[in-house]
């Protein structure tokens, strides 16, 4: 049976890896819920794989209380110590804490823009934008400094070019790829 080709990042080992690749990644994703799961979970790569974050996101679902902004940003010093104690997620503890930091502003960004989804597409005009072989961007250079300048933490430009390939902002998938469209 013919396997259809895709992108050379996807490891055709993991069933868990060709689901995010064929039904989550690059498309276009408005749901602030959606947004701020990987918001929270980009920063969690920064030193290891994507597939290892998403081979432990059920864990970090349980973990961060189902990914619910409001609950993460209200952490204090126990939660952040019994996080880091949980073998299943990823126990880096600036990490942890900047997880508890950025859903408080992500948080303050849906209340100055009526939703974090009106915050990240006004910077394409809504559009999303279509290229590939990259790790950042003028783009993901604007939305990181954006971010860092509100106080957000662990969101360099790489890892926001990672976030908006991830929701769609960026459509990235490589020209061999059954999923390859242009803009």
């Amino acid at each position: 049976m013919d396997r259809p080709c895709r992108c050379g990042w996807c490891s055709l080992n993991n069933p868990l890896y060709i689901a995010y690749h064929d039904e989550e990644w690059g498309v276009p994703r408005h749901e602030d819920g959606a947004l701020y799961e990987l918001l929270l979970l980009e920063p969690f790569q920064a030193g290891l794989s994507w597939e290892t974050i998403l081979n432990k996101r059920e864990a970090f679902r349980a973990a961060f209380d189902g990914f619910d902004p409001v609950k993460v940003a209200a952490y204090g010093q126990e939660k952040i110590a019994a996080l880091m104690q949980d073998q299943a997620i990823v126990r880096n503890r600036r990490k942890i804490e900047a997880a508890v930091v950025n859903a408080g502003i992500f948080l303050a960004i849906q209340a100055e823009w009526g939703s974090f989804s009106r915050y990240i597409w006004h910077f394409t005009g809504g559009k999303t934008l279509y290229e590939t072989g990259r790790t950042h961007s003028d783009l993901s250079d604007r939305v990181s400094a954006d971010l860092k300048r509100r106080g957000m933490k662990f969101i360099g430009t790489t890892t926001v070019y990672a976030y908006l390939q991830a929701i769609g902002v960026i459509y990235s998938h490589d020209a061999a790829c059954f999923l390859y469209k242009q803009g």
